[in-house]
């Protein structure tokens, strides 16, 4: 059994001080009620070149609808590296923070088709990220899945030692 790999960008920014990071709302039937807990960084599984970066950036833009370089604050830094973590499920995700902005409101995601309701044989499409959203540190920590939480962590130490 091959174990499942994804990566994402974490994006960060300081406001009034503090620092916020984006997160995105996993689309689709089955998340619709679900909130805290459940909100992820925009990431996917690699493609077919199985370079970790590059499918980082390649589904920040697929989930947000806005590349890397474009709302990063200085497009020519490199991502900081925050190492991985594995998920319950056993898949590991793979994570680069990146200062910058994105407006929410301005944020378009990819789709994907499943059958909905189950059985019913009518196939419906569903955003994969239906919303983004800013969150301080703490905030951030209880919206996000578990594991996830981890890349919080981690950004929040670098930066804050510098």
């Amino acid at each position: 059994m091959t174990r499942r790999v994804s990566a994402g960008i974490l994006l960060h920014r300081r406001r009034d001080g503090q620092i916020e990071v984006l997160l995105g709302h996993p689309g689709g039937p089955f998340f619709s009620r679900r909130d805290k807990g459940h909100w992820t960084i925009p990431k996917g599984e690699l493609g077919d070149d199985g370079e970790l970066l590059a499918a980082a950036v390649r589904e920040f833009a697929e989930e947000t609808g806005h590349a890397v370089s474009a709302v990063a604050e200085d497009p020519d830094a490199a991502p900081i590296d925050l190492g991985f973590v594995t998920q319950a499920g056993g898949k590991r995700v793979y994570c680069w923070a990146v200062e910058g902005d994105l407006d929410p409101e301005r944020a378009t995601s990819n789709t994907f088709e499943m059958t909905w309701p189950p059985g019913s044989g009518v196939v419906q499409s569903f955003s994969e990220i239906d919303r983004v959203a800013w969150f301080s540190i703490p905030e951030a920590r209880c919206r996000t899945n578990r594991s996830q939480s981890e890349f919080i962590d981690r950004l929040a130490q670098l930066l804050a030692t510098g």
